[in-house]
């Protein structure tokens, strides 16, 4: 493992001897993989991870997002398909008929061959279709096991049919090779297709906070990392001359996690808008804010939350909550998370689900469910459920700007904007997320 400090590659023997140091520098190391069971992280590793996750050190990004993003890094495809599959696939399909086969001969006389063959095979073809219904793997790696099926299907169907044909001359041999190999070119394609299968995490939050708390010991606070979002109840002084003025934008989140990453990475600045939860944060400024923005007739409002029950009714808490904007005729553009986006994403998303989720969604008003198709409230009431959070800050702060963009003319026939509703109100729903 290479040293971050100086860059000096130390051995495992090297690290041990020097009681975890450096042997050039002396420098701590933070995690040793030895030692560490399944989840093997280096400092190198977690170096990159937050520069990546920080888009290299520009951004501001909370622990939950680090978790998201350590989460997926570690997940592994069990093969690479150009490489290590292929070249395990094809030493055992040759050791294990002639070793098991050559073992089983004495009972099953010469079939045994092609029968250890043939259940190999077999055996690929449950483990394969069980990675693609995995929680561990992510979309990448289920979706990589999805087209190791599809590959493995034409190998069976192929090396089977010609074994069976010109060298054992059995039809019972042919139909097993057929049926096995259809059934996994089958699999491999409708799990290919497959949506929405929900992930558990490899990791949890309090690891993240362990690993963090011993980076930050050794190598420095972290400068981009967000601490929880404070209660701010003292109103903030601001001056007379700046609330004389509003702003023709406002962004709503549904946690005070994101308003504060959005905040924290100067969205407010950048884009001319307010920012705001609805849960009043930041709660100093609030009640100005929501002053300033009530004097602007052509205000936007653009919404974003958790694709889940309470983010989807975000809007309709704005819609309908005397402290926003009851019996107001302001455009409210709905961001996202909904379930549209994500069925109709071809991106992969980290999609949990819980039976608190389901029973939520069930729950849901009316006049909120009369805005869902069937398919969405099929999803949202199977439990499932994705978080902002599950997002880096740059994508979050890139579908933004680009639903905002998109919103200069909700009129127009080039937008990307979907008119929901049929409710006097004009509310807006953008299709992708991303």
């Amino acid at each position: 493992m290479k040293c971050i400090n100086c860059g000096t590659d130390n051995k495992l023997k090297d690290r041990t001897a020097n009681q975890g140091r450096c042997i050039k520098c002396n420098h701590p190391f933070a995690f040793e993989p030895t030692s560490m069971g399944n989840i093997k992280i280096t400092d190198p590793m977690f170096a990159k991870l937050i520069s990546d996750i920080s888009a290299q050190g520009t951004l501001f990004f909370t622990p939950k997002q680090l978790l998201y993003f350590l989460d997926n890094r570690v997940r592994r495809n069990p093969f690479n398909l150009s490489s290590n599959f292929g070249c395990f696939y094809l030493f055992f399909s040759i050791w294990a008929p002639g070793f098991i086969g050559g073992i089983l001969s004495g009972v099953l006389g010469s079939n045994s061959f092609v029968i250890v063959l043939f259940i190999y095979n077999l055996i690929w073809v449950v483990y394969l279709f069980k990675n693609t219904t995995s929680s561990k793997l992510n979309n990448q790696g289920r979706k990589s096991s999805a087209r190791k099926l599809q590959v493995l299907g034409l190998i069976i169907l192929v090396g089977g049919i010609l074994i069976s044909i010109f060298i054992l001359n059995s039809f019972i041999a042919f139909a097993v090779a057929v049926i096995i190999g259809m059934v996994s070119l089958y699999l491999g394609n409708r799990q290919l297709n497959q949506i929405g299968v929900a992930q558990e995490f490899l990791l949890s939050q309090s690891q993240i906070n362990d690993w963090l708390n011993r980076w930050q010991q050794i190598n420095g606070s972290i400068l981009k990392i967000l601490p929880s979002p404070k209660q701010e109840n003292t109103p903030a002084t601001i001056n007379s001359d700046v609330t004389a003025y509003s702003f023709d934008r406002l962004v709503v989140c549904d946690t005070a996690s994101i308003a504060q990453l959005l905040i924290a990475n100067n969205f407010h600045f950048e884009n001319n808008c307010a920012i705001l939860s609805i849960t009043g944060y930041p709660q100093s400024i609030f009640d100005t804010t929501m002053q300033m923005l009530r004097r602007n007739p052509d205000l936007k409002v653009y919404a974003i939350h958790d694709c889940n029950p309470r983010g989807i009714g975000l809007v309709h808490n704005l819609r309908t909550n005397a402290n926003w904007f009851l019996n107001s005729e302001i455009a409210i553009i709905d961001i996202g998370l909904t379930p549209r986006q994500i069925i109709a994403t071809k991106r992969g998303m980290f999609i949990q689900s819980s039976p608190e989720s389901a029973q939520a969604a069930k729950q849901l008003p009316e006049e909120i469910r009369q805005n869902l198709s069937t398919e969405e409230l099929t999803w949202l009431e199977s439990g499932k459920f994705v978080e902002l959070e599950s997002f880096t800050p740059q994508r979050i702060i890139k579908v933004l700007q680009k639903g905002i963009a998109g919103s200069q003319s909700l009129e127009s026939d080039d937008s990307s904007l979907l008119l929901v509703g049929d409710t006097g109100n004009d509310m807006y729903v953008v299709e992708s997320f991303g």
